[in-house]
């Protein structure tokens, strides 16, 4: 009994070891299974195509452009085709080598309803979506207006105007780009401050802001360009990011058009802020381009600009210095687009389209004019002013010699191309301005200046200015003063052209460079000392040079000589200089004694239609009155002082 239970057991115990074995090879297959199962899945998910953005987001099915071509980023669309949706037909389309990028023409259908739309991104592995939308288009009336010598621009840099929205100082992606106490962070200014104060601007006598790019920049410290050797940030909006984002420190899209529509609302016209010429330098395309060409060389091999801007009108150049400041990169880390490529240059035109056709904005003031081609400019311009006739557009040629900077408006070919730019920054005024208003100099070099006029196509339309964001203030010039400033503001507000001013002047703020003259407004944030935006928050001298600011600049809108009315000038010595604004009907005179030594002029005025007798009073100095005789008209004035005579 004891040998037979033995050999039971024994055979019991076999018997679980076979089975131990089998449950073990079993739940190994299973789990190489599994294995084998998540790591195709894992595969698959990996190559399953994706996109994270789409340029333009939307567009019309009404507009100049249809097809619209979309760039999609994204990942694995080596092998990508695009389906349609309702009112959206797909044509052409191609990807680059490294399936990034997908460029598709998107056919709207002229009947299609506005509203989202998706469509499907098939490969042969998986698919997607990509969302677009079909836009309802702005009424023309009360956009797109163009601006003319009729406006007054008051040029505003958003960071630093006013705080209104603390709320996006320190925005979640964004983290640690906030610092009122460094001047090459962010300060908060946005774009809630810009509509909490239209009032403000409003009253001053301004009908058109120029705001500084609204483009959405980089989300994280400039550690390529440093500051005082130390990292900086995008507050001035200059290296876009996101060419088709608004920047998280100044709001999104919804609060800009609350903007341009509150400021339509109050007759005020918005200008754009454009950079076409480069990107920021952490922008996704630096390292990853959506074609070979997208840029002019790559951020390990490309030419430095050496700014050597005369080449570009010399009949003669030597080739490499031009080539090295049209393709060149700024400062060496700023990645040029490169407007040859023809992808490049769509994406550009459709983008300004877009903001243009998405918030109703009204002009373009186009950083960087002269490193861009003209071949491009004519596509450029030509394509706005198809789908809006009465847009207008200012061009940055930073420049004190007219003929360098004459040689960049449109009308007259140059280099092969007409580049269609209606207006210019006016520059090489600017610095006759600084020299003879701000450092006390001859006062004859304004209309020596102006004498040369015959060299732009059209004079009229040129921006005029004393200040700007790029250069150091009006009062930190060698030798400036508040009475200076009041004789640069009556110059510019009525000699031809549209004048601009800038944020800040009309209080004579101060800075001697580019960092401190963007300077924060005086009461635009929170904890403000003072508030300048109110005249109990003004100093006496301050509140004297903001009324003679905001009466000038109403005046330029009062009197229609000083808007549409030819130069005429009537007298210039070193330091005075007489000239009528007259158009058909009516006449302003100006008479300006630069001198610190009162002055009498005596001048001819037949030339602008005045007859012996005729009676004119000064609307800068109440009472003053002078009268023509034997066709001449005799002027006093006091040190540094401006006489304005309109006919009685």
């Amino acid at each position: 009994m004891r040998r037979a239970e033995h050999s039971e057991v024994q055979a019991r115990s076999e018997r679980d070891d076979k089975e131990n074995r089998a449950s073990h090879f079993a739940l190994k297959f299973i789990f190489a299974a599994l294995t084998l199962l998540l790591t195709v899945q894992l595969c698959f998910s990996q190559n399953t195509p994706r996109v994270l953005k789409v340029d333009p987001p939307s567009w019309w099915a009404d507009h100049s452009i249809n097809p619209v071509r979309l760039l999609i980023r994204g990942a694995n669309l080596g092998d990508a085709r695009v389906a349609g949706a309702e009112g959206l037909r797909v044509g052409a389309t191609s990807i680059n080598a490294a399936g990034t990028y997908l460029f598709a023409d998107v056919q709207i259908d002229p009947q299609a309803k506005a509203g989202l739309r998706h469509l499907k991104i098939v490969t042969s592995v998986g698919s997607t979506e990509a969302s677009f939308e079909i836009l309802q288009s702005l009424s023309v009336a009360g956009h797109f207006q163009g601006f003319s010598p009729d406006d007054v621009i008051y040029l505003i840099m958003i960071d630093r105007f006013s705080d209104g929205d603390p709320a996006n100082n320190d925005p979640a992606q964004a983290r640690g780009l906030y610092d009122r106490a460094n001047k090459f962070y962010y300060h908060g200014g946005d774009l809630q401050g810009i509509i909490n104060h239209l009032p403000y601007l409003k009253d001053l006598g301004v009908t058109a802001l120029w705001l500084t790019p609204w483009y959405d920049n980089y989300d994280r410290l400039n550690e390529i360009e440093l500051k005082d050797g130390k990292p900086c940030t995008g507050f001035h909006g200059y290296n876009p990011q996101d060419f088709y984002g608004v920047e998280e420190h100044f709001g999104n899209l919804a609060k800009l058009r609350e903007l341009i529509a509150a400021a339509h609302k109050l007759g005020l016209k918005i200008i754009q802020d454009e950079v076409v010429n480069h990107t920021g330098p952490y922008h996704p395309w630096v390292d990853d381009p959506p074609t070979p060409t997208w840029f002019n060389g790559t951020r390990a091999h490309h030419l430095k600009n050496v700014f050597q801007t005369w080449t570009l009108h010399d009949p003669r150049p030597v080739k490499s210095l031009k080539k090295e400041t049209m393709e060149g990169w700024f400062l060496d880390f700023l990645p040029d687009l490169n407007q040859h490529d023809p992808e490049v240059a769509r994406y550009l035109i459709q983008n300004t389209l877009w903001w243009i056709g998405v918030t109703g904005l009204d002009g373009i003031r186009m950083d960087t004019w002269q490193y861009v081609p003209n071949t491009f400019w004519r596509q450029w311009t030509a394509a706005i002013k198809r789908e809006y006739p009465k847009f207008a557009v200012v061009g940055e040629v930073k420049d004190g010699d007219v003929v360098h900077a004459s040689y960049f408006q449109g009308g007259v070919v140059r280099d092969g191309s007409d580049s269609g730019l209606d207006s210019l920054l006016d520059f090489p005024l600017f610095y006759s301005i600084r020299h003879a208003f701000a450092e006390g100099k001859n006062l004859d070099e304004v209309p020596k200046t102006l004498a040369k006029d015959y060299l732009y196509s059209n004079s009229d339309i040129l921006v005029t200015l004393l200040g700007g964001h790029d250069d150091g203030r009006f009062m930190s010039e060698n030798g400036a003063t508040v009475a200076g400033l009041k004789l640069a503001n009556a110059f510019v507000l009525t000699t031809r052209g549209v004048p601009q001013l800038y944020y800040g002047d009309e209080i004579a703020m101060t800075g001697p460079d580019e960092p401190t003259a963007r300077a924060d407004f005086p009461g635009g944030f929170p904890g403000d000392k003072k508030n300048a935006f109110t005249r109990e928050g003004r100093s006496p001298e301050e509140q004297d040079l903001f009324d003679y600011v905001r009466k000038m600049a109403h005046l330029h809108t009062e009197l229609l000589p000083l808007q549409r009315g030819e130069l005429v000038s009537l007298h210039v010595s070193a330091q005075q200089y007489c000239y009528a604004r007259k158009t058909k009907t009516s006449v302003v005179l100006v008479a300006i004694n630069n001198d610190a030594n009162p002055a009498t002029i005596e001048f001819e005025i037949t030339p602008v239609g005045l007859a012996n007798g005729d009676q004119l009073v000064d609307r800068l100095t109440l009472g003053k009155e002078v009268k023509v005789k034997n066709g001449k008209l005799s002027v006093m004035l006091s040190p540094r002082s401006v006489a304005l005579f309109v006919p009685q």
